[in-house]
């Protein structure tokens, strides 16, 4: 079935076909202006459709400005076999930092002040292709930092026991103590069990102090 057939539910006849005899007069004047004001309707209502897209497309777009001494991350577009910033593959990052902004050239880009290892690249950058870091830089763990295991884990190391507690159930009592991590951040502590951090961590928790022994008099 021809698309023309399908659309108008009808074959399609050609010019000499479509009056009968006796029945042509001059029609192309009006077929013209016909076509005109058809193509007329739809220019309008194309450009009422483009507008109202517009519409919805500017309520979510904003003019990205940024101050010196702000912390961004940069994007980078990493390719099949191709080094960008010391990272290869696929599965590289799409953004790497922390850098800070140290000035601002023109309306539309940024100087980073990048590490050494990134010395050879210009630190000159579009402003589509920073994204402003939102928080303490400063509370951000470095991911050499981290032993990840095989099963893509990483346990958090304590340092410290802050407070201990003991919770009273029907047949026993679980005590429990207030863990520091290694970050050092007082919103995050947990509560673990203390009996799992004595047989993890023995250093953690103090010996107890022994009293004077008594001797036996003779």
């Amino acid at each position: 079935m021809a698309p023309y057939e399908a659309l108008y539910r009808g074959k399609c006849r050609s010019t000499i076909g479509w009056f009968d005899v006796g029945e042509t007069m001059l029609v192309g004047p009006k077929l013209i202006q016909q076509a005109i004001e058809k193509v007329k309707l739809i220019q309008e209502r194309l450009l009422a459709a483009q507008c109202c897209q517009k519409s919805y497309a500017d309520n979510r777009q904003r003019d990205l400005v940024f101050q010196v001494y702000d912390w961004v991350f940069l994007k980078v577009t990493p390719k099949k076999g191709v080094m960008r910033f010391g990272k290869k593959g696929k599965l590289s990052p799409r953004y790497i930092g922390l850098h800070m902004i140290i000035r601002k050239v023109g309306q539309i880009a940024y100087e980073l002040d990048l590490p050494s290892d990134l010395e050879s690249v210009h630190p000159f950058f579009h402003v589509s292709i920073l994204c402003k870091c939102i928080g303490d830089p400063s509370r951000i763990v470095s991911v050499d930092d981290v032993q990840v295991t095989k099963q893509l884990s990483y346990e958090e190391t304590p340092i410290a026991i802050l407070d201990r507690q003991v919770q009273r159930l029907r047949t026993k009592d679980v005590a429990s103590v207030k863990v520091l991590g290694r970050k050092n951040n007082v919103e995050e502590m947990t509560w673990e069990a203390e009996e799992d951090m004595k047989s993890r961590y023995p250093h953690l928790f103090p010996l107890p102090e022994k009293g004077p022994t008594k001797t036996s008099q003779p």
